[in-house]
């Protein structure tokens, strides 16, 4: 059997650099996020002012290079910021992790040199907030299929069409979206565009009722002769497809990170509430059952933790990542969903309820397997990758 060679020399151990993100935004998200939490889910709404000390924090930007207005950090950095946050907040990640792994990223990787000083200093500092445009009513997990025009005018395209499921729709300022300029080409005749909020004939339409990640805002976006200057496109003609499959495969470094923080979350307020609560005289922690659960869980969590510090670690080297990426997200977001399901198991009936959180926590579990690539097209990735 063969090995596993990016495994060897792997550190498990935090940095102190590492473990000094990882406190800062443990202590955010339990001073800042923790309270009012529930009333943001149940309103669907999040909070502007916890938005700007997001920025403050300097979350929304951490992997922008300094000269940008970032923070300059590593993946990994980003990775256990994402996770402690979803600890308490996953509706705060979301909108992180688009902001940092697909608009920030996908700037700084591929914009010219104006793209980058116009758009990446108010987005690492928060004072703008971006969204990634991919999906549409007839386009889900099919992105060669894009049915939003945009079609060559000169010195502009002219770009009509629909976007599905944007997260950030209402609340951003900046949005990326994958658009067909030539269909005979297919996916090779997509770009993808930088459109600003306040175009004539740029619209959002009605935001979604979700099951999870209330506090997020997920709207759809609609274009109807909107012109947007040739100078606003990334990359060559043509380069849109590749541009968002790059993108994605980043933001699923993002979307790992969350899940495996929604995890940890339920089960850290699970091991909690086993040591607590008491039945037939003793707590709970103390039944053998109650113990395999919470074993399991642990164990689990770890694994997807390595799997997404690999991924983290391999981008950072500039190596292919893709596998690694696809292979995280895929297990973390099954992690979550299981760890979640067993945390309200844990709790009894109190886990029914929103009071102990736990209710939320695996609601939001859920999109985890779905955005940013269904478990379905993470396994045709790493099926894909293993041929190469």
């Amino acid at each position: 059997m063969a090995v596993d060679t990016e495994l060897i020399g792997l550190d498990f151990n935090l940095s102190e650099e590492h473990e000094a993100v990882q406190q800062a935004a443990r202590d955010f998200a339990q001073t800042e996020l923790l309270p009012g939490v529930i009333e943001r889910d149940n309103a669907q709404k999040f909070d502007p002012e916890l938005l700007r000390k997001m920025g403050e924090m300097g979350f929304m930007g951490m992997m922008v290079p300094v000269e940008y207005g970032g923070g300059g950090m590593d993946t990994i950095s980003y990775a256990i910021a994402v996770e402690e946050i979803s600890k308490i907040d996953a509706s705060a990640s979301v909108i992180m992790s688009v902001n940092n792994s697909l608009v920030c990223y996908g700037l700084e990787k591929f914009g010219t040199e104006e793209q980058k000083q116009k758009y990446l200093p108010p987005l690492a500092s928060g004072q703008m907030i971006g969204a990634f445009c991919l999906s549409e009513p007839e386009a889900g997990s099919d992105a060669t299929s894009q049915q939003t025009l945009a079609e060559d005018c000169g010195d502009y395209y002219l770009l009509n069409g629909t976007k599905n499921w944007i997260t950030n729709g209402n609340s951003s300022s900046v949005c990326l979206v994958i658009a067909q300029t030539n269909p005979e080409k297919r996916h090779k005749g997509i770009n993808c565009l930088i459109v600003e909020k306040g175009l004539p004939g740029f619209s959002v339409g009605r935001k979604e009722d979700k099951m999870g990640i209330r506090a997020s805002d997920t709207h759809s976006l609609m274009f109807s002769d909107v012109k947007v200057p040739k100078e606003n496109r990334i990359g060559d003609d043509g380069f849109g497809f590749k541009f968002a499959m790059s993108t994605l495969n980043g933001g699923r470094i993002g979307i790992a990170a969350q899940a495996l923080g929604i995890a940890a979350g339920a089960f850290e307020m699970a091991l909690k509430y086993s040591q607590e609560r008491k039945s037939f005289g003793k707590v709970i922690f103390e039944h053998q059952a109650i113990q395999f659960k919470l074993a399991d869980m642990a164990t689990r969590i770890e694994a997807a933790r390595m799997l997404v510090y690999k991924a983290a670690r391999l981008k950072d080297e500039n190596k292919d990542y893709a596998k690694a990426a696809a292979m995280a997200k895929l297990y973390a977001s099954d992690v979550a969903m299981w760890a979640t399901t067993e945390a309200v198991q844990i709790h009894g009936g109190y886990g029914y309820v929103k009071e102990y959180h736990v209710e939320r926590l695996m609601r939001d579990a859920k999109i985890t397997q779905i955005y940013e690539g269904t478990s379905e097209i993470q396994k045709l990735v790493i099926a894909r990758e293993l041929l190469k």
